[in-house]
């Protein structure tokens, strides 16, 4: 009776797990046609506002990822990405620290290099053509901002009809999950993720949906081709809450994969 409950037992783990990839390394990139909308707001205690609309006009930015899965159970899986966002606006007023001459308008730039690690585990992997992640992803942002014909002051020093520039670097952690589903007897995935994270009523997410294909199943390399759809959701304000950011970038994605 013992060896049977232990066969019962084995050929359970064995059809739960006979799908499972132990190891895997998954690679991609492609072009994001993204079209950003929304806008940068000033308002100091005094009343002074100023405001930065996008054009929205759409941008192409490539993009590029690597997945790392490892049968060690204890140990996170490893997925690095990289992405860029870009926005041109219109800048009208006077923001903390510069000012665009009055009555007109200053040409400005955003551009966002974001760099995403993300360590997850395996919840569900491939079990009944289902797989989910969970994990966390510590998003590495470079921002660059860039006004023409602004009066720019710098340390007191009024210098009109100059640029202004600025650039920063932060860190975000947030929540990641991800599903995705292989449709049986075809090379067809379907798979969506979500980074979330909402804090002081900043609230910034990542959020795709995509179909792939794979082109056969070679025995090394399986190559597939995606498209899908990307929204990322800016809702930022400063400390002292007279800064406000509150941008949309979201647009289809397409590129190839390779499953080794």
């Amino acid at each position: 009776m013992k060896k049977i409950l232990t066969a019962l037992t084995c050929a359970a783990i064995l059809a739960t797990t006979a799908s499972a990839d132990f190891a895997r390394v998954e690679m991609g990139a492609g072009a994001w046609m993204q079209t950003p909308s929304g806008e940068l707001s000033y308002t100091d205690s005094s009343g002074i506002t100023a405001t930065d609309k996008s054009e929205e006009s759409q941008e192409t930015e490539g993009y590029v990822w690597l997945l790392i899965k490892h049968p060690l159970p204890i140990l996170p899986n490893l997925r690095v990405e990289y992405a860029s966002v870009n926005n041109s606006g219109k800048a009208t007023g006077t923001f903390k620290k510069f000012t665009i001459p009055t009555g007109s308008t200053s040409d400005t730039t955003l551009k966002m290099n974001q760099y995403d690690i993300i360590p997850y585990y395996n919840i569900l992997d491939n079990t009944a053509w289902i797989t989910l992640d969970l994990g966390l992803d510590l998003k590495v942002t470079e921002a660059s901002y860039d006004v023409d014909d602004a009066v720019n002051d710098i340390t007191g020093i009024v210098i009109p009809n100059t640029a202004y520039s600025d650039s920063s670097t932060v860190v975000v952690p947030l929540l990641y999950v991800r599903g995705r589903v292989e449709i049986p007897a075809t090379n067809i995935g379907l798979e969506a993720d979500v980074k979330y994270v909402s804090y002081n009523s900043n609230t910034l997410y990542d959020v795709r949906a995509k179909v792939d294909y794979t082109l056969g199943f070679i025995p090394v390399i399986q190559p597939a081709i995606v498209i899908g759809y990307r929204v990322q959701k800016f809702d930022l304000s400063t400390d002292d809450d007279e800064t406000t950011m509150n941008m949309d970038f979201a647009g289809v994605y397409a590129g190839l994969m390779l499953r080794f």
